[in-house]
C-alpha cells in the first residue's frame, strides 16, 4: 500500500492468479517499490560515486511504476 508522494487514491495495481499466490499480471519486486518511492521523494538519480571517482547505480534493478501516478 502506498499513499501521498503523487501516487492517485483508489487504485489496484495488478493482479493474482485464483489462489492468490503468484501475480497474474504486473509482476513487481522490492526493486520496484523503491524506486518508485524514491520517484516520488523527487530522487530520480541513483548514480554515486566510488572513492575512486567511479560512477555506479545504486539500484540496477526495478522500475518505477508511473502508473501509480
Amino acid at each position: 500500500m502506498l499513499a501521498g508522494g503523487g501516487i492517485r487514491g483508489g487504485q489496484v495495481y495488478g493482479s493474482s492468479d485464483r489462489y492468490a499466490e503468484h501475480p497474474r499480471d504486473k509482476p513487481i519486486t522490492p526493486a520496484h517499490v523503491t524506486k518508485t518511492v524514491y520517484h516520488a521523494m523527487g530522487i530520480d538519480d541513483l548514480t554515486a560515486v566510488d572513492l575512486s571517482g567511479r560512477p555506479y547505480s545504486l539500484l540496477d534493478e526495478g522500475e518505477v511504476l508511473r502508473d501509480l501516478f
